[in-house]
């Protein structure tokens, strides 16, 4: 059976097929203005790829902020589960997972079979999320990608003392001004990201082991501050954390499959 799973996030759209419980392929894009257009150009794009059309999807999920516009989809599930689903069906001894995506940071537990036991989520501002390492690594002049490697380089973390992702971003020019060196900034910038999710675990607690997921999980300052401030290494999954929502949601698609009605499973 092949089944999809499409996750719309606030600033990119990620897509899964898998078919009898083997990943196929998946696909990231950014967004587009609208979530269900999001949601059609990633699945389409990955559907051309694997040269599989709508017709050969036996079953697809959608989750994330777009998850309830997306036509095209069988049923939807919130990115909370799909994250923790996900994260689980790639390392089953997982049972914390830290989503940092572009609007909001979320704290996940799941139990022994990757369901959703408890969450703690922060989306009231832009700090700690991937759209806030967006505005300030565009204050400091590099792409985004850049923050993680740039800080490596870094002889003296310089503290990021404002919260708020606008003050921040002022704070940054500052320093800029006093010709302060860049990969201290991005140092600083990271650690100051890695303590606001350090926070939220703590409201949730952590349950060995843990797994980090969305986009923020690639930038290696950030993981390794997170880490250290945590006493904890992180599971390193073999697929790109990036696609652990939409992973999650074509899980959790195979298994509706199976309860479906075998003509309309066939389809």
């Amino acid at each position: 059976m092949i089944v999809a799973g499409c996750d719309v996030g606030s600033l990119t759209a990620e897509a899964v097929v898998m078919d009898n419980g083997n990943i196929l392929g998946s696909e990231i894009i950014r967004v587009r203005p609208k979530p269900e257009q999001s949601a059609r150009d990633v699945m389409e794009k990955l559907l051309e790829k694997l040269d599989l059309v709508y017709d050969d999807i036996n079953y697809c999920v959608s989750t994330g902020y777009g998850r309830e516009t997306i036509s095209f989809a069988d049923s939807n599930l919130s990115e909370i589960s799909c994250h923790g689903r996900g994260a689980h069906w790639l390392d089953p001894s997982v049972r914390t997972v830290i989503d940092v995506g572009g609007q909001d940071c979320k704290a996940i537990k799941v139990d022994g079979d990757g369901l959703l036991e408890d969450f703690v989520m922060n989306d009231k501002c832009a700090a700690g999320t991937g759209r806030s390492l967006e505005l300030m690594s565009e204050a400091l002049g590099v792409d985004v990608s850049q923050l993680g490697p740039l800080s490596l380089d870094s002889s003296e973390v310089i503290t990021i003392t404002n919260q708020c992702s606008i003050f921040a971003e002022m704070e940054i020019m500052h320093y800029l001004c006093e010709d302060r060196n860049i990969a201290d900034i991005a140092a600083g910038i990271n650690d100051a990201m890695a303590r606001r999710v350090k926070l939220l675990v703590g409201k949730v607690g952590i349950k060995d082991r843990i797994g980090i997921t969305g986009g923020v999980s690639k930038n290696i300052g950030v993981v390794k501050n997170l880490e250290q401030m945590l006493g904890k290494e992180f599971v390193e999954f073999q697929e790109d954390p990036q696609i652990i929502g939409a992973l999650g949601a074509a899980v959790f698609a195979a298994e509706r499959v199976k309860d479906l009605p075998q003509r309309q499973a066939s389809r």
